[in-house]
């Protein structure tokens, strides 16, 4: 049952032939075995993952199973989980037990899946290698000397290296697509807004959203149907109606199943700063799209070039507000010696965030302040407007953009940790994306060097199911996402 998709391990309980009790176990005992070496798990609780198995078991006897019912999925520790430590990566919340379950865990058990595990991740999500965590980097399944991206580089490697059969993550710049893409899996950034962010642990708040990252598109999909729908508890969450982000795939649509779609190729996609085996492999996926009856057409985003600039002033200033709740009074670490109340805060935040949790405080902070806040912040936000209309007009053209996820491949430990310019630039591609609220995924289309690739589609807002679909049919035609790391 290891290796199995979330699709075919459902008709497997169905069946009887395996049951959830089982089926737990299984990726209990491969944690047990793989996870000291690649650290993809920050907690398991086997006792409370079984008695999740036990009453999943129960809901399949007496027929009243859904899709994930009894299927084991590891949940990234920046989730409230009741009674499971949640860390967030970080010294700070290194012995929080929540007392509630964030909204997407709690939908998680309504459809009767599995807690397995919570997983590693960059201190507060920041970070794009997975090396900023109080408990140590993570290691990528394809090559353990290599990172599996950030910040939900815990989710990555343990559906990668097949010790969970799906992962949750989230992606406030690309902290989805991009580990996706480095551990070749699929992985799917919703619209803002689609996904209740209430229990999840916040970084910046009008870009982090949570997605689902598995093997396949159809996986994807079935996880969103339990994750999606209005929140009353989170004021960004969106009323709408609900939709079955599988009903795409479901017809058969014959030889050119993709007949009629518009691919905009957004030029600043395609010119330097990629590398040459990744972009030879985005180009091959592209090629293959037309195959599958698709059109091409060159699109531009002009603004995009501001991003990476605009997103490290957005992102540190809501940081900076957000971690604030963090002083050594009502939870968390605090300092054990200090001589007053402003002592306590001042030794509870040095010692309990790391440095670029530190680093990114300070510029927020800084950006922020009387005197820099039009000059930084509000311009920020008015650029911000830029890249979402620039997609506004590229969507006027075409159905589905597409192009690289990562502009390189899995880069070593270490390589980029000293430079966070560097580290930052990481997600040049993925962070415009957060920046608009559109919705976008990554999808294996190969290896470069023996390393994935991941191609990087972005859809308009709500066009989820479409985006699924049409990762779907490439995962139909071909195989680069069966691919798993030797162990």
């Amino acid at each position: 049952m290891i290796g199995r998709t979330l699709k075919e391990l459902g008709a497997a309980l169905a069946a009887r032939q395996v049951s959830s009790t089982e089926l737990t176990q299984l990726h209990l005992d491969r944690i047990a075995r793989l996870n000291p070496e690649i650290n993809a798990f920050v907690t398991v609780d086997a006792e409370k993952s079984l008695a999740q198995a036990k009453a999943a078991d129960a809901r399949i006897a007496a027929g009243d199973a859904g899709p994930l019912t009894g299927i084991p999925i590891a949940q990234k520790d920046i989730f409230c989980a009741e009674g499971w430590r949640t860390t967030c990566g970080s010294k700070m919340l290194g012995n929080f037990v929540s007392p509630y379950d964030a909204t997407v865990i709690a939908k998680f058990e309504a459809a009767g899946a599995v807690n397995l595990g919570k997983t590693n991740m960059d201190e507060f999500a920041m970070g794009s290698s997975n090396e900023t965590s109080h408990f140590g980097p993570v290691k990528n399944p394809w090559d353990r000397s290599r990172v599996p991206g950030g910040s939900s580089g815990g989710s990555a490697a343990a559906v990668a290296s097949l010790m969970a059969p799906a992962a949750t993550g989230t992606d406030t710049g690309g902290s989805i697509r991009q580990p996706a893409a480095l551990c070749n899996l699929t992985g799917l950034k919703p619209t803002y807004g689609v996904v209740s962010r209430w229990g999840m642990i916040a970084f910046a708040s009008s870009l982090d959203q949570a997605g689902p990252m598995a093997r396949t598109a159809e996986d994807c999909a079935l996880m969103l149907n339990a994750m999606a729908g209005f929140d009353d508890r989170d004021s960004t969450s969106l009323e709408r109606e609900t939709e079955d982000y599988c009903r795409e795939m479901a017809a058969n649509a014959g030889e050119k199943p993709l007949a009629g779609l518009k691919i905009g190729l957004p030029k600043e996609f395609f010119g330097e700063g990629c590398d040459a085996g990744v972009m030879a492999r985005v180009q091959e996926a592209i090629a293959e799209y037309r195959k599958l009856g698709a059109e091409t057409v060159e699109v531009s985003l002009p603004n995009m070039q501001h991003g990476v600039a605009a997103y490290y002033v957005i992102a540190p200033a809501e940081a900076s507000s957000n971690l604030s709740r963090y002083d050594g009074v009502r939870y968390g670490y605090r300092a054990p010696d200090y001589a007053d109340l402003d002592d306590m805060y001042c030794k509870t935040r040095a010692q309990g965030f790391g440095a670029e949790v530190k680093r990114r405080i300070l510029i927020g902070t800084y950006v922020l302040s009387h005197g820099y806040y039009d000059a930084y912040y509000l311009q920020a936000q008015r650029i911000r407007r830029l890249i979402a209309n620039d997609f506004v007009e590229a969507f006027r053209r075409c159905d589905v953009i597409m192009g690289p996820t990562s502009p390189c491949t899995a880069f070593g430990l270490g390589e980029k940790a000293a430079d966070p310019v560097q580290m930052y630039l990481s997600d040049i591609y993925t962070i415009a994306v957060n920046l608009a609220g559109l919705p976008g995924m990554s999808i294996p289309c190969g290896f470069a060097a023996g390393l994935p690739v991941g191609l990087q589609l972005i859809g308009d807002y709500f066009a989820e199911a479409r985006l699924l679909n049409v990762a779907h049919r490439y995962q139909q035609a071909t195989g680069w996402h069966l691919q798993t790391p030797s162990e």
